[in-house]
């Protein structure tokens, strides 16, 4: 019962994390500017996200290699929004790749479907 809870817990967290990405985007929307330059304007803000989901879409199927891409992206956000280095507020939107990064590496460690196919 426990790995059910954290495996889905860190999908669950990961998507929440990309849409929260996502919802800031949407201020691209706003201004007088053509809607092309609009939707332009929010597929650029939403590089970041499309890269995370191509990472969850990894961790759903090997979760110790998309554990890892998470944290990856947890430490490249951080040098981007210098979360390290005065900017602590960003940590809030960052934090929760890393949180998922771990889960998916823990229920991809201790998992025994993952033992039995021979991938730990």
């Amino acid at each position: 019962m426990f790995l059910k809870i954290l495996k889905w817990f860190a999908r669950i967290l990961a998507i929440l994390s990309i849409l929260f990405m996502i919802m800031f985007s949407l201020d691209s929307f706003e201004g007088s500017e053509s809607f092309g330059h609009k939707l332009i304007g929010f597929m650029k803000h939403n590089i970041p996200a499309f890269g995370l989901i191509v990472f969850l879409v990894v961790a759903w199927r090997y979760e110790v290699a998309g554990g890892v891409l998470f944290i990856i992206s947890f430490m490249a956000l951080g040098i981007f929004f210098k979360s390290f280095a005065g900017n602590s507020a960003s940590l809030v939107i960052i934090a929760p790749f890393l949180i998922s990064g771990i889960l998916f590496i823990v229920h991809g460690v201790l998992s025994p479907e993952n033992k039995n196919k021979g991938i730990t």
